[in-house]
């Protein structure tokens, strides 16, 4: 068990969680076949789901809350085995949120079985080709044609785009200026109208795509909660799994950490091995507190919202730190392993691609400094 289970954050039960899903990690994640990204993507959800793992992303019944704690600890847990499973849970979760915080009777018991039996997976379509961090510059429309919205526009970055059985999709529609004339609906994926205008591929792949809306008619009845609403349920949304990617970039760190031990401890180099060095146990030293201070930040933040308080704060400084942090530790991990540490594959190398991209969604880390500015000065 992770000794960082004993601190004051935790439940009994969080620790049995984290020792069941690592278990079943060792046995179901150290050979995934990778021949094609998509399928992988598939059989993982459905692995996911039929182990049990995905109904803690998901709350199915009205009044059920998401525990953080336990999403942020899968998140780490699964990222430290395999940067794909990790990506397939999280999806799972953020791509149905809005229908768990949100949705009628009828919308989640349509959806949410299905997403967590991971039967139908989901995505979350909110960024634009001019609307990233700006959420509030959505240009993609939906013109209210009585019993529908008729949809026209575009969606860019969209994780799990040309695999996803449904999309939660925030559009303009104008009720107000800004952010307060947005709407968000489930769009199905065979919704005529909706096309996969373009695959994206990243330097960690996983599925993503560019999508567009051509008169694309989704009833009503396909509505989240209120029209004009949809901004600030996509950033309540978001609040609750932004620190679960503080968690994801926590396990990459880890895991980085133990890949650089058992090279320093192993490879010889002037007749003693690397770990000899003093400048060798410098920089394991600084991995191995800035790995610590994520892991503090971040489940202080996971803590905090189970408590049912405001971490607008907490969850950015926790993002900032775990990201950033996790960025330097696999790239000191990668140093350590040398000529081996670049080649394809290795899993120092693995995990220098798969860190960089959590640096930027679900809020880029200068967005992260100015939410905890604006924090702090509402203080002054």
């Amino acid at each position: 068990m992770s000794t960082h289970l004993d601190w004051p954050f935790f439940e009994a039960r969080h620790a049995a969680l984290e020792q069941a899903l690592s278990r079943w990690c060792g046995e179901h994640l150290a050979h995934v076949p990778h021949d094609d990204v998509d399928t992988t993507c598939r059989r993982l959800v459905r692995q996911l789901g039929a182990a049990g793992w995905l109904r803690h992303a998901i709350a199915e019944k009205p009044g059920d809350a998401i525990d953080t704690r336990a999403i942020c600890l899968l998140r780490e847990t699964l990222a430290r085995h395999h940067g794909l499973a990790d990506f397939a849970f999280a999806m799972q979760g953020l791509g149905s949120g809005a229908i768990s915080l949100d949705g009628t009777p009828a919308q989640r018991d349509r959806y949410l079985p299905r997403v967590a039996r991971g039967e139908a997976i989901a995505a979350f379509a909110l960024s634009e080709p001019e609307a990233g961090s700006d959420v509030a510059a959505l240009a993609c429309a939906a013109r209210d044609d009585g019993d529908a919205y008729v949809l026209d526009g575009e969606k860019t970055w969209i994780s799990n785009g040309g695999i996803a059985d449904f999309y939660v999709l925030f559009v303009r529609t104008g009720e107000a200026p800004g952010s307060r004339g947005i709407t968000a609906l489930i769009v199905d994926a065979d919704t005529p109208g909706l096309q996969i205008a373009e695959r994206i591929e990243l330097i960690a792949p996983h599925p993503l795509a560019r999508l567009r809306f051509d008169g694309c008619r989704v009833p009503k009845a396909q509505r989240l909660g209120e029209a004009g609403q949809g901004f600030k349920l996509a950033m309540r949304t978001l609040d609750i799994f932004r620190t679960s990617v503080a968690a994801a970039a926590l396990g990459f760190a880890r895991r980085a950490l133990d890949e650089a031990l058992r090279r320093a401890t192993t490879r010889k180099m002037f007749g003693q091995t690397l770990a000899d060095f003093q400048i060798t146990q410098a920089k394991l030293a600084q991995m191995a507190t800035t790995v610590d201070s994520a892991a503090l930040l971040t489940y202080r933040a996971a803590w905090q919202r189970d408590q049912g308080r405001n971490v607008t704060r907490e969850a950015a400084m926790a993002k900032l730190a775990a990201t950033e942090g996790a960025q330097q530790v696999i790239d000191a991990a990668v140093q350590l392993w040398g000529g081996a540490g670049v080649v394809s594959g290795n899993t120092v190398e693995t995990l220098y691609r798969e860190i960089r991209a959590l640096r930027i969604y679900e809020g880029a880390t200068e967005v992260q400094q100015l939410i905890i500015a604006r924090e702090l000065l509402k203080g002054t």
